[in-house]
């Protein structure tokens, strides 16, 4: 069937009628060309232009109001009892048992009963349903895709008032929740309605942090204890350290006291691995190293100033930002300080001048970024400035490896837990850069553009998949990596080896000719 549209129209809306009658051509004006006026003319190339009659149409996106979900759980208890018998009760139920088995119903309910079981457990060894068909044949290189990194959750600060994310932890039992600290770090920019909140997220839930953690002054770092999933150590922008176990709820255990703590934020703070699994170190830019019993935090335990002197002096001392410990290597431990100096220290030494080991020294600026590679433990990762440099310990000059200077300043780096060459870094214009140092130095791998905000803080999940990195505004960005950025390569651990090997040896050369 065709289908006709038929436009009706009344007749009056035509207007007059037109009449026409046939007449022969006429001419009205002839206008002869002016010679005089041809010097002044321009000749210009023809041009087409095509217009488009058509109404301009544009695109837009929308983002819908993100729909909330609630989780809510029941509690299923053992049924099938009598009203009068409590399934708790063991002697209750043991009676009860015994009367029913005395009935003959029961007994015929059971011969009928076992029959059809009989076929059903017959039937299901019939077959081993997990039977693995290809367990002997070797699995077959994948083709290598290229790196990507894709959003999963955004965590955003639930106040008015945003606040940078200057800290994060995963939690180290599977790393289905993050811890997450909240600081305005911009000297004295803090307004009354600023909350004093940090905040543990399941990764599961970006609509509401799953427990909040209210201490005295805004936490500038958070650490979870390796050792206990439940608890945390805070470092406070008043310098103070705070305690939490989060099955006591949002108050700190315990803070140290004022007099006792830092005199200037605490930038980071780290767990040592003890017996008691209670101690832990932290560093300020006051130019202080302290440690501290958990249990007992009305004083440190230690007490190091960082005087590049050897003297002790705290108004010579260098500010520290960053700290490095590996667990590894108990004894030492190492500082990144504001005048982009690292300081390799030994906490053992027998005295106070001896414990700061060597000074390496390569940024402008401050390094807000230091860890030890998790598989060559002899060198190490700094940012500061606008570079990423690759140290080794035995080289104080220089570092052995650095990329090129960047467009923004770098916050902060770390390096893969499971790929021994790949290292990440944040940058001041939201772009996340991951860099493989075997596939090539000069440029990332990959660089995500993360969000419009500058990001501030970086942390990655012990399986290497999941990176967590937070931003100005108080968004915390969760993506995941592709497995190609994510599982260990073939010859890997050995190519790197020999790389730094190398990169060690050309430095020593040139150290020695200098």
């Amino acid at each position: 069937m065709e289908i006709v549209h038929v436009y009706t129209k009344l007749r009056g809306e035509f207007g007059r009628q037109c009449h026409f009658s046939d007449r022969p051509a006429e001419l009205l004006l002839d206008i002869p060309p002016e010679p005089s006026l041809a010097p002044h003319f321009i000749h210009k190339t023809p041009r087409d232009q095509s217009v488009q009659a058509g109404q301009d149409m544009a695109e837009h996106q929308v983002n819908t109001e993100r729909f909330e979900t609630d989780s809510c759980g029941i509690n299923h208890v053992e049924g099938g009892w009598p009203k009068d018998v409590n399934p708790q009760e063991m002697e209750q139920t043991i009676r009860f048992r015994k009367k029913v088995e005395k009935d003959e119903s029961y007994i015929n309910s059971i011969l009928q009963l076992g029959s059809v079981m009989e076929h059903c457990i017959r039937q299901n060894n019939a077959v081993d349903i997990y039977q693995e068909y290809f367990e002997d044949e070797e699995e077959v290189e994948e083709n290598q895709e290229p790196p990507s990194a894709k959003t999963i959750n955004v965590y955003r600060d639930p106040n008015d008032v945003k606040r940078t994310v200057s800290g994060l932890s995963w939690h180290p039992d599977g790393g289905r929740k993050l811890a997450a600290a909240y600081c305005c770090l911009q000297f004295q920019r803090t307004s009354r309605d600023t909350s004093l909140d940090s905040y543990i997220w399941d990764i599961e839930n970006p609509n509401r942090p799953e427990m909040s953690l209210k201490p005295a002054s805004p936490l500038v770092c958070l650490d979870y204890n390796p050792k206990d999933p439940h608890t945390l150590v805070g470092g406070s922008y008043n310098g103070q350290i705070a305690y939490w176990d989060t099955r006591r709820g949002s108050q700190p255990v315990e803070t140290s006291s004022v007099e006792q703590s830092h005199r200037d934020p605490v930038y980071k703070t780290i767990w040592l691995q003890s017996k008691t699994g209670t101690d832990t170190f932290s560093a300020s830019t006051d130019g202080q190293v302290l440690w501290w019993d958990v249990r007992r935090l009305s004083e440190p335990t230690e007490r190091l100033v960082l005087d590049p002197n050897r003297e002790g002096n705290l108004d010579r001392a260098l500010g520290a930002v960053s700290l490095e410990f590996e667990s590894t290597m108990p004894t030492k431990f190492m500082v990144g300080t504001e005048q982009g100096v690292v300081v390799s220290c030994n906490r053992k030494a027998k005295t106070p001048a001896e414990k700061l080991v060597c000074l390496y020294e390569g940024h402008h600026g401050p390094v807000y970024g230091l860890q030890r590679n998790p598989f060559f433990p002899k060198n190490f990762l700094t940012v500061g400035d606008r570079t990423a440099r690759i140290w080794s310990e035995d080289i104080k000059e220089s570092s052995i490896m650095w990329t090129r200077y960047q467009m923004s300043y770098l916050m902060d780096a770390c390096w893969s837990p499971v790929r021994p060459s790949v290292f990440f870094t944040v940058k001041m214009d939201g772009v996340l850069d991951v860099w493989d140092i075997l596939f090539k130095q000069n440029d990332p791998t990959l660089s995500v553009k993360v969000c419009d905000d500058a990001l501030y803080s970086l942390r990655l999940q012990d399986n290497g998949r999941l990176v967590a990195v937070g931003s100005q505004q108080g968004g915390t960005t969760l993506l995941e990596l592709c497995s190609g950025l994510s599982s260990l390569q073939k010859n890997e651990k050995s190519l790197l080896a020999a790389m730094f090997e190398r990169e060690t040896k050309r430095e020593k050369i040139l150290e020695a000719r200098q």
